[in-house]
């Protein structure tokens, strides 16, 4: 098997299904996120990003550009493709585009558990610990 990794930056209006696929099994049904916070509207207005493995679908992130910095979110990777370093390219490319885009960093509400991971771009814990969709977060910041 190939085991070609490749990251997207893609179109709500294109990708919708895949990105809906892999939001909906990581989000609703693995961390029982409801629809209704899932789907805030915000989507087509977004940046997508859509990792494929061996040409599936099975990662994403979304990205706003507020004042002048990144703001990423919605970041999931499949259960069975995890560890496999689809994360670490999803970022990878997020803090590319925001450089290419001069913008001055990046921000990111981290779930907890995954805090480490995001420490090893660079990423700074900037919160105190909250609740959001029902799961501990800390807001984090790269700047450049």
């Amino acid at each position: 098997m190939e085991n070609k990794l490749k990251i997207e930056i893609v179109k709500w209006i294109d990708e919708y299904e895949l990105l809906t696929m892999i939001r909906e099994k990581v989000f609703i049904e693995e961390q029982k996120v409801t629809s209704q916070l899932e789907w805030d509207g915000m989507d087509k207005e977004a940046i997508h990003f859509l990792a494929f493995k061996d040409k599936k679908a099975v990662g994403c992130a979304r990205a706003f550009v507020i004042q002048n910095r990144m703001q990423l979110g919605r970041m999931a990777v499949l259960k069975e493709y995890r560890g496999e370093g689809i994360g670490s390219a999803l970022i990878e490319i997020a803090m590319t585009l925001a450089k290419l885009n001069q913008l001055s960093g990046i921000y990111i509400s981290a779930q907890c558990h995954a805090i480490n991971f995001y420490k090893k771009f660079g990423f700074e814990v900037t919160s105190d610990i909250y609740l959001d969709v029902k799961i501990p977060h800390r807001d984090m910041k790269l700047d450049f």
